[in-house]
C-alpha cells in the first residue's frame, strides 16, 4: 500500500512536471493577439510552402535546368536584399499592424495571379520571374514588419523568446505539411491548384489580424531623413560586435547553405531518380528537423546558452549538408535533411532571439530588416551562383562545398563567444532579462552557460 502510494505520488509529480514543461513551452499563447496570429499565420504558411514546392517543380518541368531554378530564386529574393534596409526605416516610422495587413493582401493577389496563369495553361518563364520579383518587393516590407510586430503582440517581454521559437515551430510545422501536400497535389492536379489554395489560405491570416485588439502605436516624430536613419541603423548593427557576428554567420549560412533547397528538384530527379512526390518528401524531412529544433527552443526557459546553440547549430547544418551531398539513398537523405533542417532552424531562431533581446526599441525595425537581409537577402546570390555551379560540377558537389564553408564559419563564431558574452551581459542585466545575474550570480553567462548541456 505504502509503495503504491509512493508510486502514485511519483506519477502525479511526473504528470505535474510534464504539464509544467508544456505550459512553459506554450507560454506565449497567454497573449490573445499572439494566439490569433499563430492560428491565422499557420494556415497561410501551409499555403506558402505549397506554392514554393509547386513553383520549383513548375520551373524545373518547364526548363529542366538547375540554372533556371537559381534565376527564379534570385528574382524572388533580390528585392528583399535591395529594399530591406529602407523598409526597416519605414517599419520604424509606420504602424506595423497596418503594414502587415497591406502586405498580406498583396501577397494573396500575387498567388491568385499565379493560379490564373497556371490554370489557363498560359504560364511561361517570364510570368514566373515577374511575379517572383513582385513577391520579393512585398516580402521586403512584410518580413521586418512581422518580426518587429511580435513585441506588440506579446506584452510581457519575458515571453518574447518563446514567441519567436513558437513562430519558428509554426513556420516549420507548415514546412512539414505543405511540401507533402504539394507533392501529391502537383502530381494529381497540377501546379495551378497549388497556387489557388495558397491564395485562399491568406484569408485566414487576414481574419486573424482583423480580430486582434491592437493598441495604437505611438509613432515617433521623425526629423531625420531616411538616409540619415539608415546610416544610424548601419552604424548600430556594424558597431556592436555581438550583433555583427550573429548577422555575419547567418548571412554565410544563408548564402552558402540555403541553395540546397533550390537544388532539391535536381537531387530528387537526377540523384535519387524520383518525381514530384520524392521532392515533397525531401522538403518535408527538412521541415521535420526544423520543427524539432523550434520545439527545442520553445521549451527553453532562458536565453542562457543561445550563443553556443548558434555555433553548434551552424556546424550541424554544415555537417548535415556535406553528408547529404554523398547520399544516394532516399531513406538516408531524409534522415540527413532532418539534421540539416534542425541545425539551420536553431541557428536562425536563436539569432533572432538574441537580436530582439539586445536591440533598442527605436532600432527594432531596422535591425529586423538587417536580419531579413542576412536570412533572406543573401540567398538570391547563393541561389544564382549555386544554379550556375551545379549545371557545371553537379548539384551534390555544390551542396557539399557550401556545407564545408558553414562548418568553418560556425567554428570561427564559437571561438569568439567569450568576448561576445562580456559585451552582451550588461545589456541583459540592465533590462532584467537575467535577474539572477543582476542579483549577484556573475558566473552565469549570457550567450552561453557554464555547465549547460549542449
Amino acid at each position: 500500500m505504502g509503495g503504491g502510494g509512493r508510486e502514485a505520488g511519483a506519477a502525479g509529480a511526473a504528470t505535474g512536471a510534464n504539464g509544467g514543461r508544456l505550459a512553459a513551452t506554450l507560454r506565449a499563447f497567454r497573449h490573445r493577439n499572439y494566439r490569433l496570429y499563430f492560428g491565422g499565420q499557420g494556415v497561410s504558411l501551409i499555403g506558402t510552402w505549397i506554392t514554393r514546392v509547386a513553383m520549383s517543380w513548375l520551373v524545373y518541368r518547364l526548363t529542366g535546368s538547375a540554372e533556371a531554378l537559381g534565376i527564379v530564386s534570385f528574382a524572388s529574393l533580390l528585392p528583399t536584399f535591395l529594399l530591406a534596409p529602407f523598409a526597416g526605416v519605414w517599419v520604424d516610422r509606420l504602424d506595423r499592424y497596418r503594414v502587415i495587413i497591406v502586405t498580406q493582401v498583396l501577397s494573396m493577389l500575387q498567388s491568385f495571379a499565379l493560379a490564373a496563369l497556371a490554370l489557363s495553361g498560359t504560364i511561361v518563364m517570364w510570368h514566373i520571374i515577374a511575379l517572383s520579383i513582385a513577391q520579393g518587393f512585398i516580402n521586403a516590407f512584410d518580413m521586418p514588419a512581422r518580426q518587429a510586430f511580435l513585441v506588440e503582440m506579446v506584452e510581457d517581454r519575458e515571453d518574447l523568446p518563446n514567441a519567436i521559437a513558437l513562430n519558428s515551430s509554426m513556420f516549420n510545422g507548415a514546412r512539414l505539411v505543405g511540401p507533402s501536400v504539394a507533392g501529391a497535389l502537383v502530381a494529381i492536379a497540377g501546379e495551378g491548384w497549388a497556387f489557388l489554395i495558397d491564395g485562399i489560405s491568406y484569408i485566414a491570416v487576414l481574419v486573424s489580424l482583423f480580430m486582434m485588439h491592437v493598441k495604437a502605436r505611438e509613432l515617433p516624430v521623425v526629423r531625420a531623413s531616411m538616409l540619415a536613419q539608415l546610416r544610424d541603423g548601419v552604424r548600430y548593427a556594424v558597431g556592436f560586435a555581438p550583433i555583427r557576428a550573429v548577422l555575419i554567420l547567418l548571412a554565410v549560412s544563408s548564402l552558402l547553405g540555403m541553395p540546397y533547397l533550390v537544388l532539391m528538384p535536381v537531387i530528387a530527379s537526377q540523384t535519387l531518380h524520383g518525381d514530384a512526390s520524392t521532392f515533397g518528401w525531401l522538403m518535408a524531412a527538412t521541415g521535420v528537423g526544423a520543427l524539432s529544433g523550434a520545439l527545442y527552443l520553445a521549451s527553453r526557459r532562458s536565453v542562457l546558452g543561445l550563443g553556443r546553440a548558434i555555433a553548434v547549430a551552424a556546424s550541424c547544418f554544415g555537417v548535415g549538408l556535406v553528408a547529404f551531398s554523398f547520399s544516394r539513398s532516399l531513406a538516408l537523405s531524409l534522415l540527413l535533411l532532418v539534421v540539416a533542417g534542425a541545425g539551420f532552424m536553431v541557428q536562425t531562431a536563436s539569432s533572432n532571439t538574441v537580436l530582439q533581446t539586445v536591440v533598442t526599441e527605436d532600432m527594432r525595425g531596422r535591425l529586423m530588416a538587417f536580419y531579413t537581409m542576412a536570412f533572406m537577402g543573401t540567398a538570391p546570390f547563393g541561389s544564382l551562383i549555386s544554379g550556375w555551379v551545379a549545371d557545371r560540377i553537379g548539384a551534390p558537389e555544390t551542396i557539399m562545398a557550401g556545407g564545408a564553408a558553414i562548418i568553418v564559419a560556425g567554428a570561427v563564431f564559437g571561438s569568439r563567444l567569450p568576448a561576445l558574452r562580456k559585451l552582451v551581459r550588461p545589456i541583459y542585466v540592465e533590462r532584467g532579462i537575467l535577474p539572477e545575474i543582476a542579483t549577484g550570480l556573475q558566473s552565469a553567462s549570457v550567450l552561453t552557460a557554464e555547465g549547460e548541456p549542449s
